[in-house]
């Protein structure tokens, strides 16, 4: 079979990034009324690609105000885009926060609200609750995204100490009418989890938050443990008659990705095998995809070589070293140590939305050679693993994967090449 397997595992990461991106996804959900006004506002590493799609569909008069991460902004016409801080949030991101409150604030029945969400929207669009500070914030999160606690977990305690998520966004709406688009990254695409959900009702309850917190070993300051033992921390629940005008619709998710690499992977002759969302922590995640890989050319199962395994979904990393790298870095270097060179079999993980964490790459390639070479380096898989550092291993082969923004986000991608039989590494 004659393919570059480090060329068509890029492919494959493009044509999953492309099947998320917001102008070919948003449009078609648009409302079929596009006449008179809306006030738009957004939130996520997407916002700034969805509202450039909404100015150009939009016969009526637009208006709006949307934060995006650094480097992600677009130009935009009608509707201001404003950049900020992420994954951990500034005081940019808090001072669009608040704009977007007072601009919702004080809607009549007959305005429209279009609300544009994706990945990240948690971190920038950032309001403490009432006694909370942004160092407060700013500390938590950090310890969050340290701990391995799950994307669904951190959300839970950042709705508690939010004015904005949990719901209270489309409270603050009410009576306007709300649509919300929502492109996921969150393993099971729950309306609740996406951004810490702005514009729907919230089961979860700050006696959870406490839990998480308490589960993590996080510090807590005196000001946000009383702020979640007061009833006025509870996000607004499911049956809130200030939702009822508010609608979701979601309009990317990592399985459409998934999906649309896998018919790329059938075209060029390679039977694909979708594993779907994944958590977990990476390093024992790859683990699991590397005993695949070892029955696939061992026993030819699930299913026999040429073949590509697909994976997405949100694994965790709990940081111990000093090392650089984000989760799909850590995914990949501990595959390489598990395989350890395994003949025929190339790798790729990498984000959709173009960041491997906080780096300034997306993710990283493995060929069968990887390790061999690194070791040729004096670098050990095992070692590199210990202190976290994925980026520096894979920097040293010249096997990042860099792509700035793709103004999208469906979170990871994961791509296992296994050829029949020992191809030339490129």
């Amino acid at each position: 079979m004659s393919v570059d397997p480090q060329q068509f595992l890029r492919e494959l990461f493009d044509t999953a990034i492309d099947a998320a991106h917001p102008q070919h996804v948003l449009e078609a959900h648009l409302p079929t009324d596009r006449s008179g006004r809306v006030i738009v506002i957004g939130a996520g590493k997407a916002a700034a690609a969805m509202a450039q799609v909404v100015e150009r569909c939009w016969q009526g008069e637009v208006s709006g105000l949307v934060v995006t991460r650094y480097g992600h902004g677009a130009p935009c016409e009608k509707i201001e885009v404003v950049e900020a801080a992420h994954p951990v949030p500034d005081a940019a991101g808090l001072a669009v926060a608040t704009r977007v409150l007072q601009m919702v604030s004080g809607l009549s029945e007959s305005d429209r609200v279009i609300f544009l969400l994706s990945g990240g929207g948690s971190a920038l669009l950032a309001l403490p609750a009432a006694g909370i500070t942004l160092a407060d914030k700013q500390a938590i999160n950090k310890a969050l995204l340290k701990s391995g606690a799950t994307i669904g977990e951190m959300n839970c305690v950042r709705k508690h100490l939010s004015a904005i998520k949990g719901g209270r966004l489309a409270k603050a709406c009410w009576p306007a009418t709300v649509y919300t688009y929502a492109i996921s990254d969150v393993p099971g695409d729950l309306a609740t989890v996406i951004a810490s959900g702005p514009t729907v009702a919230d089961p979860s309850t700050s006696a959870e938050a406490l839990a998480i917190l308490k589960r993590y070993a996080i510090e807590v300051p005196a000001a946000v443990r009383n702020w979640l033992q007061s009833p006025e921390s509870e996000t607004v629940k499911p049956g809130d008659p200030s939702l009822a005008r508010s609608h979701f619709q979601l309009i990317a998710r990592p399985q459409q990705s998934l999906e649309a690499a896998a018919v790329k992977a059938r075209q060029a002759g390679f039977s694909p095998l979708i594993l779907g969302d994944l958590e977990g922590e990476s390093r024992e995640v790859a683990k699991v995809h590397a005993g695949i890989a070892r029955q696939v050319l061992l026993h030819g199962q699930p299913l026999a070589a040429p073949c590509v395994i697909l994976s997405g979904g949100e694994t965790t990393v709990t940081v111990r070293g000093n090392g650089r790298g984000g989760r799909n870095a850590e995914f990949l270097l501990s595959l390489t140590e598990s395989l350890k060179g395994l003949p025929g079999v190339y790798a790729l993980a990498g984000d959709t939305d173009g960041i491997d964490g906080s780096e300034d790459n997306a993710g990283a390639l493995m060929t069968p050679t990887s390790y061999a070479r690194a070791a040729a380096l004096g670098l050990s898989a095992s070692d590199e693993l210990d202190n976290n550092n994925g980026y520096g291993y894979f920097a040293a082969l010249d096997n990042l994967i860099v792509t700035e923004p793709t103004r999208t986000n469906v979170n990871d991608f994961r791509a296992i090449l296994i050829l029949e039989s020992p191809a030339h590494d490129a």
